[in-house]
């Protein structure tokens, strides 16, 4: 069963529109980015999403019911960019809580804080946390009861690039168990390797929803090809390619998908002259101002 379905979904303040007739779906185990400027409509989304505003037409369908449902509520976990928590409580008193609003029992709560990295915080109050550790006790909140679909907002904010890293580790396994994951991010450089499709609002339009591989095809954007001349032989390389020296040894060549084989060819044929090449695709940062330039009005 498909975890998230949007169709036709639209949403409309004051007149302005907020979201303008998106569509997309999400299934078990994907992991999709939802990027775009600040008002794009990324946080209109999740706000149906979670059934805490209405749609003005299409539908939502979560987990196979309604936004806001007791099923959906149930099966859905979020995590805002803010987290907020009482700070005189300690990490397992405040998952404790959590637990027991969820008719768990909190003897859970040190198993979830390990998982989140906190063991060893657990019996601190959250008061002397720091940014990065009261995000991952929104993490540990937010997996209580095992969820199906994850609403993820900036989850990595505050966070150092280990604890990116262990962050987006534990994304995996969730979605290796069957979970779903939407997950909004400025990050572009992280969830270009750690997501399996990407959405891109622009106004309130989607104006992409792909995998990377995908988007790169359909964006037709310049590969450039980064050669190494053997010493002493840049400016030679740089002519006979017609490339652009860029340093003592680097020359570089920009190409279209369809040309990339033949002009590796090209740098193959220089036998000696060369010492190394990489093919440098566009970034995510590229195919998402391409993207999100064209759709601007």
């Amino acid at each position: 069963m498909t975890r998230l379905t949007l169709s036709r979904v639209t949403k409309r303040f004051d007149g302005q529109v907020a979201l303008d007739d998106v569509s997309f779906g999400i299934a078990p185990g994907d992991r999709v980015a939802l990027l775009g400027h600040n008002g794009a409509g990324k946080s209109t989304l999740m706000k149906l999403v979670l059934g805490l505003i209405p749609l003005d037409s299409g539908e939502i369908s979560v987990l196979g019911a309604a936004p806001g449902s007791r099923r959906a509520r149930r099966g859905v976990a979020y995590l805002p960019e803010n987290v907020a928590f009482h700070p005189a409580l300690t990490g397992l008193e405040q998952i404790g809580q959590y637990l027991r609003l969820r008719g768990e029992p909190a003897s859970g709560a040190q198993a979830l804080l390990e998982r989140v990295g906190l063991g060893a915080a657990a019996r601190r109050r959250i008061g002397t946390y720091s940014k990065g550790m009261r995000q991952r006790v929104g993490l540990a909140q937010a997996l209580i009861g095992k969820p199906d679909l994850l609403i993820l907002d900036e989850p990595t904010s505050g966070l150092d690039p280990v604890s990116r890293r262990e962050f987006y580790a534990l994304l995996d396994g969730l979605a290796a168990e069957g979970a779903a994951v939407l997950l909004s991010s400025h990050a572009l450089t992280e969830v270009e390797a750690r997501t399996d499709r990407i959405v891109i609002l622009s106004h309130g339009v989607m104006v992409a929803n792909d995998t990377l591989a995908g988007l790169r095809k359909r964006a037709a954007l310049p590969i450039e090809l980064h050669v190494a001349a053997r010493e002493g032989q840049a400016d030679e390389v740089a002519r006979r390619l017609d490339g652009r020296r860029v340093n003592g040894s680097q020359v570089r060549l920009d190409c279209h998908h369809d040309d990339k084989l033949a002009r590796l060819e090209q740098v193959a044929g220089l036998g000696a002259l060369i010492d190394d090449v990489e093919i440098v695709p566009p970034s995510l940062e590229d195919i998402y101002s391409h993207f999100s330039r064209r759709a601007a009005p």
